[in-house]
């Protein structure tokens, strides 16, 4: 498929469909239906949720917005521009922050706002992904929209007095996006807030990950969900990505070496085999877990990553984030308070959703991303759908149409 072209300037990208594929308008304005891994055959393990998306744990809403505008050679402040930002927010627009743990897989990376939430074990406002240069502005417009919005809870006597530490994290879009032209402003991080919903959420060229490649080929944005039993009670996994990492080498799909499979369709630009990139991971449960529990979790998303090829090179920022919607009003108790807690013997099942919902979101990332033209002409190519499924086909993984019933 050909690469945005159009000085669009700032376009806010939503899923309008269901789950399975997505609904988005491309440059001319023409609706796209946009497939996922598994509507092209590619086996996964596990049951999905309704959307196969981290909005599957009940609460969570994404906003995306996405900046692509220009063409052509560089121009400092100008563009072209290849960006955005992504707003999850792990109870919508209610005020009542999480328990949360992270993780650092190799710290070539940035997520701000993680020393309070190792020290606090809560995460008390949304988690935002932006370009590594956008960090700054996308923290101090969070703040600011949250006191706007009335998104804290004031100081004792003090009604317009709060304090907020965001967590913000990034990757590098500089490749493709007039990174140094600062092009994130405030009013796109607004954007981004205001407009997250829940129900499906859309993938690829969208918000952080416009600009970001995967593997040697277009990446971006990826999500993916997983639902488990335990005991009597069933629980949801879901996970959501900004995929900017790997070389073609390493590439595998459901087990298959698909990057020696398809060894052409490199970008225009650079050294191919430059181990630099970085992966935002962002995993959220409803099942009732400690900020102990939930780094345990977060670490488990280096698998995921790892089943597509990943080796945490040097040049790389893998940072994961993972919270838990359960125990709702927890943080804002007065006295002591009673805790459901899921004992750590059963933690089995979400360490293994955790893994393969990682696993999927990358690669739903990919599937769904665009060749993109950037700066200078620079090009990251699209996975192409018919060859990725020649190659699963080749090593006997393909599942043939309508014989794979989860989503």
């Amino acid at each position: 498929m050909r690469a945005f072209s159009k000085t669009i300037g700032a376009l806010l990208l939503l899923g309008v469909a269901g789950f399975g594929t997505l609904g988005l308008a491309d440059d001319d304005g023409k609706k796209l239906n946009i497939a996922r891994a598994r509507d092209l055959g590619v086996p996964f393990d596990g049951r999905t949720g309704p959307n196969n998306a981290i909005t599957d744990v009940p609460g969570i809403e994404v906003g995306h917005t996405t900046l692509i505008s220009g063409d052509g050679k560089l121009v400092v402040g100008q563009g072209p521009v290849r960006t955005g930002v992504t707003a999850i927010l792990p109870r919508g627009k209610t005020y009542d922050p999480v328990f949360a743990g992270w993780f650092s897989l190799n710290g070539n990376g940035e997520m701000t706002g993680t020393t309070w939430v190792e020290e606090s074990g809560w995460l008390e406002g949304p988690v935002m992904i932006t370009n590594t240069h956008s960090v700054g502005t996308v923290r101090d417009a969070t703040i600011e929209w949250a006191f706007e919005r009335r998104f804290f809870k004031p100081l004792a006597g003090e009604e317009d007095t709060f304090w907020m530490l965001p967590v913000v994290a990034e990757t590098y879009d500089g490749d493709l996006s007039d990174i140094n032209g600062f092009h994130v402003k405030k009013e796109h991080v607004f954007a981004a807030l205001d407009s997250a919903s829940d129900g499906p959420v859309a993938e690829g060229n969208v918000g952080g990950g416009t600009g970001m490649i995967t593997h040697g080929f277009k990446g971006g944005i990826g999500t993916s969900s997983r639902l488990v039993t335990i005991g009597e009670t069933d629980y949801t996994v879901g996970v959501l990505v900004q995929s900017n990492y790997g070389i073609r080498e390493t590439f595998a799909v459901a087990g298959t070496p698909v990057g020696r499979e398809i060894s052409d369709l490199q970008t225009t630009y650079g050294d191919h085999n430059q181990e630099n990139g970085s992966i935002i991971i962002v995993v959220a449960t409803d099942a009732p877990l400690l900020p102990h529990q939930l780094k345990r979790l977060a670490r488990r998303a280096a698998m995921g990553i790892a089943r597509n090829g990943s080796y945490a090179s040097n040049g790389s920022g893998d940072i994961f984030i993972a919270f838990s919607t359960g125990n709702p009003g927890a943080w804002s108790r007065e006295e002591s308070a009673r805790l459901d807690i899921l004992p750590n013997d059963l933690m089995g099942p979400l360490f293994r959703a955790t893994v393969e919902a990682t696993e999927e979101a990358v690669i739903n990332a990919l599937v769904a991303a665009r060749t993109m033209t950037g700066i200078n002409g620079n090009t990251a190519h699209a996975l192409p759908h018919d060859r990725l499924q020649a190659a699963l086909r080749k090593y006997g993984r393909l599942i043939e149409s309508g014989t794979q019933t989860a989503k």
